[in-house]
């Protein structure tokens, strides 16, 4: 039956439980003790005829050294039988059957050994009870012979105690062998976790210092050679990934560096750039005020041109009434030329009819005196009327140049009055297209400084993210550093190595 760990063999309440179990009580062990003197008899003989058969047999002969060590085991259990014999089944029987059982495991003796032993044992044991004991017919009869039950009940009680001591021996064997067993297990173990610790612990400890330039190539336990395996492939492709990220970190670190310096000479630019765009604001806002001012003194102008415009056009329509004045002067004086020659006319023949009166007073002679005074104040008078009307047409044709030289004048003024009215009022025209467009370009202004404003605004928030941007740029660049030395402790290998020294 099988043993817990509180029911072992050289328990004293375990061999008594067996003995129950087996019916080995009281009488049977009377009945043992009955033939103790045969058994303590023939077990010389017994044990004679058992360790000729180990002798004999070569499993079982290599577990003895020598003829002397044979002898000394055949006496030690003729020693333990004799105990056997007395059926006392006490501590001290527990003891000896677990020292046996713990011999026999130490030896390595397997049980088949030790109950084919116990087989030869007890066959001579029975064959010479039976001899001894077994009834014979009535004449044949001797005193001490036993009945059929009496030795029914001493070979069955024998083989109880031989069966118990061969179960108490070989449960103690097979705990020895368990524990033995469990010890060179233990040992096994012991010795992969030995040959683990030495190969994967060194590896581990390389990772630890951030070594990985080498694999594990030491010879490992089979069912270790998947995990040596798995675990060079994952060194290779740590190695690998270390690299790649050595890599981008080399690439990040430069591209941080290009970025911080670009970062600060954007942060200038943008510095500059807001200056300037607050200088071109302040500008644009005093163009557009100086716009606007422009805008209001044009429009001043163009209603000053009004004016202008306004008075030529009365000096104009001034100078073509003068004009017309002129003109009918000239007419009055080519009338005054006409009445002067009419006078010249009337003067020569006054004259000549003085001079025709003063022919006939001549004629007459005393009666035409008188007639020749006359013609004599005819003539006068003709002649300071032909005189006189020599002065008028003198002042008449003077008249009429002057006149005519005015009407010329006058013409000349109408036509630069009129080129000026027309000037003025292109100028008038002008000059509203120049105060719309002022105007305009004021309202213009306005909103490019309004837009400008915006972008003053945008660019000081630029230049404020453009700083923070140049400050995680220095942080990351930092960062970078930091990454690229921590990368740079772990030994890749010399590959590795070599491309960093290229680098």
């Amino acid at each position: 039956m099988p043993q817990t760990q509180a029911d072992s063999a050289h328990d004293l309440s375990s061999v008594q439980r067996r003995q129950a179990f087996m019916a080995l009580g009281e009488a049977e062990c009377d009945a043992i003790r009955a033939v103790q003197a045969l058994i303590d008899r023939e077990m010389p003989r017994a044990l004679e005829g058992f360790y000729s058969q180990l002798r004999a047999t070569p499993e079982t002969q290599r577990y003895f050294s020598s003829d002397a060590q044979m002898q000394r085991a055949s006496a030690a259990q003729q020693d333990h039988w004799r105990h056997i014999s007395t059926a006392r089944f006490d501590e001290t029987y527990a003891a000896r059957v677990s020292a046996i059982g713990s011999v026999h495991a130490r030896i390595g003796l397997e049980p088949r050994w030790y109950i084919g032993g116990y087989a030869l044992v007890l066959d001579h044991l029975i064959h010479a009870i039976v001899a001894e004991l077994m009834p014979r017919p009535a004449l044949l009869s001797r005193k001490g012979k036993v009945d059929a039950q009496e030795l029914g009940d001493i070979l069955g009680s024998l083989a109880k105690a031989v069966l118990l001591e061969m179960d108490l021996t070989i449960s103690v064997y097979l705990d020895e062998a368990e524990r033995a067993r469990e010890q060179a297990r233990a040992q096994a173990i012991q010795h992969e976790q030995d040959i683990v610790t030495s190969s994967f612990g060194a590896i581990i400890q390389d990772v630890a210092r951030r070594n990985l330039a080498r694999d594990l190539v030491a010879p490992v336990p089979d069912s270790y050679a998947p995990l040596r395996d798995n675990l060079n492939v994952a060194l290779g492709s740590l190695r690998e990934a270390l690299d790649t990220a050595s890599e981008t970190a080399r690439l990040v670190d430069t591209q941080a560096g290009e970025l911080h310096s670009g970062a600060r000479l954007l942060a200038r630019r943008t510095e500059h750039q807001a200056t300037s765009v607050e200088r071109t604001a302040a500008a644009i806002e005093e163009i557009s005020a100086t716009v606007t001012s422009t805008a209001s003194r044009v429009s001043e102008a163009s209603a000053f041109v009004g004016r202008c415009q306004t008075m030529a056009e009365t000096f104009s329509d001034m100078i073509e009434r003068a004009t017309t004045a002129m003109e009918q002067i000239e007419r009055s004086s080519q009338a005054i030329g006409e009445i002067t020659e009419v006078m010249d006319t009337i003067a020569a023949q006054t004259n000549i009819l003085a001079l025709n009166t003063a022919v006939e007073a001549a004629r007459a002679g005393t009666a035409g005196a008188s007639f020749r005074v006359l013609a004599e104040a005819i003539r006068d008078l003709a002649g300071k009327a032909g005189d006189a009307s020599k002065d008028v047409r003198h002042l008449v044709a003077g008249s009429r140049e002057h006149v005519a030289a005015g009407v010329r004048v006058m013409n000349d003024a109408t036509g630069g009055m009129r080129t000026i009215v027309e000037n003025v009022t292109e100028i008038g025209a002008h000059l509203q297209a120049i105060a719309n467009a002022a105007q305009e370009q004021a309202a213009a202004l306005q909103d490019v400084n309004g837009a400008v404003a915006t972008i003053d605004q945008g660019t000081r928030e630029n230049a404020a993210m453009v700083d923070q941007t140049s400050t995680a740029s220095v942080a990351m660049v930092h960062q970078t550093h930091e990454l690229r030395a921590l990368l740079e402790t772990f030994a890749l290998g010399t590959e590795t190595a070599a491309r960093h020294v290229a680098r």
